[in-house]
C-alpha cells in the first residue's frame, strides 16, 4: 500500500509538472510564453474530500466528469503547435491527504450555461447565486454534496482573447 502511495504520489508529481508546462504554454498569454520557466496554466485540480469514489460518482452523473482510480485528464490541444495534446488532471483526494493542505474553489468552463442550470435543477442542485454575465462569459456557482465551492463559466473566447492578461482574478 505505501509503496502504491508512493508510486501514485511520483506519477501525480509528473503530471502537475509535465501538465502545468504544457498547459501553460496553450493558456499562458504572449509575455508568460517568453519565460518558459514560469507558472503558465493549470495543470492539475487537485482537492480534498471524505469519500473520493462517491463524489467521482456524483461529478460524473451531474457535470459529466468520468473518472478513473486517479481522477480525469482533460485534453486539448497546444496553442503554439495543434498537433501536440495537453491535459488538466483532476483528482479528488482523500481528506486526510497530507500530498496537499488546503482546499480551493474549481472553475470549470461549460458549453452552455443554460442547458447544463436546467439540468441541474431537475436533480435539485441549484445555484448559490445569479447567474453574472461580462463580456468574456457567464459565472454562476454551485455547490457539491461535500460543499465544496464550483465556479461554473460559459466562456466568450473571442472576447476573452481581446481581454488577454487584463481579466481581473478574484
Amino acid at each position: 500500500m505505501k509503496r502504491t502511495t508512493k508510486i501514485f504520489g511520483a506519477l501525480a508529481m509528473g503530471a502537475i509538472v509535465v501538465g502545468s508546462f504544457v498547459a501553460g504554454y496553450a493558456l499562458g498569454n504572449k509575455e508568460t510564453r517568453k519565460a518558459p520557466h514560469k507558472v503558465r496554466g493549470i495543470g492539475g485540480i487537485f482537492f480534498k474530500c471524505k469519500d473520493p469514489k462517491a463524489l467521482k460518482a456524483w461529478y460524473d452523473n451531474n457535470l459529466g466528469i468520468t473518472t478513473d482510480k486517479y481522477g480525469t485528464n482533460f485534453e486539448w490541444r497546444q496553442a503554439g503547435d495543434s498537433t501536440k495534446k495537453g491535459f488538466t488532471l483532476w483528482a479528488p483526494f482523500k481528506e486526510t491527504t497530507k500530498y496537499f493542505e488546503k482546499e480551493f474553489m474549481i472553475n470549470y468552463r461549460v458549453g452552455n450555461m443554460d442547458l447544463l442550470l436546467a439540468e441541474l435543477k431537475q436533480k435539485n442542485i441549484l445555484p448559490i447565486d445569479t447567474i453574472q454575465a461580462d463580456t468574456y462569459g457567464k459565472f454562476v456557482h454551485i455547490m457539491d454534496p461535500e460543499g465544496n465551492r464550483i465556479e461554473l463559466w460559459e466562456p466568450n473566447d473571442e472576447e476573452y482573447d481581446k481581454i488577454g492578461s487584463g481579466i481581473t482574478v478574484y
